[in-house]
């Protein structure tokens, strides 16, 4: 096997520029007002539009 090449910081960043989380987007329910993420069921009351 040939010996296992060096991979630089630059190289290693760039690779893992596309990795960093993202916020989870909520929005407050229509009917009870609590935090609840789009296009899903809130968690509290169950509303669903």
């Amino acid at each position: 096997m040939p010996p296992v090449k060096h991979h630089s910081k630059s190289k290693v960043g760039r690779r893992r520029s596309h990795l960093a989380k993202t916020k989870t987007a909520m929005v407050a329910c229509k009917k009870c007002g609590a935090p609840t993420m789009p296009h899903r069921a809130c968690p509290s009351c169950g509303y669903y539009r």
